[in-house]
């Protein structure tokens, strides 16, 4: 599997990114996936180009190794990196939901999901 996005830095894969972050951070596999709450397998798939991050886990790794922004680590996986979600824009869609009757709120919630997941499912 080869995780190779046109947006990436000179068209770097994951498994490119994860090698540069394990030496500018001295880390290994295992150092890595106990930082992030993962096995140390999964890690080790995504080392070799086998397998791909889940979202969650991406959001995880730049958290905890900053000179690694979401968005590389998404463009690297061949994703556009979700949004941040301000203070004032979360309040503002809470307001904005809360004005919608319990069938306008469960269709846009299906309409939210469904765009949400389609990001996830694009290359």
């Amino acid at each position: 599997m080869e995780n190779r996005h046109p947006d990436a830095a000179d068209g770097e894969t994951f498994a490119q990114v994860l090698a540069e972050l394990k030496d500018q951070y001295g880390v290994n596999d295992t150092q890595i996936a106990s930082a992030i709450g993962a096995h140390v397998s999964t890690v080790n798939n995504w080392v070799n180009g086998k397998a791909a991050p889940r979202p969650a886990a991406v959001h995880k790794l730049a958290d905890r190794y900053p000179k690694f922004t979401t968005q590389r680590l998404f463009a690297a996986l061949g994703k556009r990196a979700p949004a941040p979600l301000s203070p004032d824009r979360r309040d503002a869609l809470l307001a904005t939901f809360d004005r919608l009757t319990e069938e306008q709120q469960q269709m846009l919630l299906i309409q939210a999901n469904a765009v949400a997941d389609s990001n996830e499912q694009q290359s």
